[in-house]
């Protein structure tokens, strides 16, 4: 299983190559599955709503693309992901972006991610492509 940050996920589905590495494309196109946490579905709205992301459709046809149309797995966040977010250590305050983590943590899965703060988490190590 491979987890997409928000902002991959927004760029993968929009096909903005020019700010996907070639080694984040092959693996979104690997074999493996491709999930997003359910919160980055909180976190696209709550970007359209306010302004800060441009959707090239209406939200709702953009997520029925971004998870119907493209093979990409909607991962619940459960009790323990949500557990696990609240015990990291705040090098990040964004609760979006501690329950992506906890989310690949859970899975064990490669998180794909340009967010210069996952670095610190340790708990990512041999699991963050960044």
């Amino acid at each position: 299983m491979i987890v997409l940050d928000t902002h991959i996920w927004l760029w993968w589905v929009n096909q903005d190559s020019k700010n996907l590495k070639p080694d984040w494309m092959s693996r979104i196109q690997s074999p493996e599955d491709v999930g997003v946490s359910a919160i980055s579905c909180f976190e696209v709205a709550w970007l359209e709503r306010h302004n800060r992301i441009i959707l090239p459709c209406s939200r709702q046809e953009w997520f029925e693309k971004a998870l119907i149309g493209s093979g990409i797995t909607l991962l619940p966040v459960s009790p323990a992901i949500a557990s696990l977010a609240v015990d990291l250590y705040e090098h990040h305050s964004d609760p979006q972006d501690r329950i992506i983590i906890a989310t690949a943590l859970a899975y064990k899965s490669t998180l794909i991610s340009a967010d210069g703060k996952f670095p610190l988490y340790t708990e990512l190590t041999g699991l963050l492509l960044s």
